[in-house]
């Protein structure tokens, strides 16, 4: 699994290096990029947050957020911002970005964003990462489970799935068992959770 860390990306050295090392010195890996071409080459593998200028020339800030929505990296964005580029630092956070920080900005300021920016981050693949086990539990499913499974998730009480389904109460009961061992599901409120979080409730 890659690292968790910062991706900072300045086209101002200076600035980029400063930054690297605010981070570092807060235990925080860093990685930084001058351009935000150069961090799209490695972005599909990149986790944790990416901390980016809003005003550089190959492409700015806005641009690479964008971008970044196409390719589906799914990372939290911080943007720096100077003051004229407020507007713009918006329109990026329509786009979703999480936080802007203007320049010059204070250490405290920035460090409390990125480490916020990488706990969403974290929750985020934690989220993804429950979600595809579920889905690869549902995979074990006969088809005919997956539909007492359905008829579970809707609120159905056995009869009426039984009815729907054209099969006796006491063989629904049969499946349901079978649905709830191969889910790994406690209860029938635990079942309905997974199905939420798969995406199929």
């Amino acid at each position: 699994m890659p690292d968790i860390k910062a991706h900072v990306i300045d086209d101002d050295d200076d600035a980029r290096d400063s930054l690297a090392f605010l981070l570092s010195t807060a235990d925080i890996e860093v990685e930084t990029y001058p351009s935000a071409p150069d961090f799209l080459k490695v972005a599909k593998e990149a986790q944790g947050v990416v901390v980016t200028d809003v005003r550089m020339p190959e492409m700015d800030g806005l641009a690479l957020v964008r971008h970044l929505n196409e390719l589906g990296v799914g990372m939290p964005v911080v943007v720096m911002t100077g003051h004229a580029d407020v507007p713009l630092a918006v329109e990026a956070m329509k786009a979703g970005v999480i936080d802007f920080i203007e320049k010059p900005y204070d250490d405290a300021t920035m460090l409390g964003a990125v480490r916020a920016a990488l706990e969403r981050g974290r929750e985020s693949q934690a989220r993804g990462n429950e979600r595809a086990e579920f889905l690869r539990r549902m995979e074990s499913l006969s088809p005919r489970e997956r539909q007492v499974m359905e008829g579970l998730v809707a609120g159905k009480p056995n009869k009426v799935i039984a009815f729907d389904l054209d099969i006796s109460q006491r063989t629904v009961e049969i499946y349901r068992a079978h649905v709830m061992t191969k889910m790994q599901a406690r209860s029938l409120s635990e079942l309905v959770r997974m199905a939420m979080v798969a995406g199929l409730a």
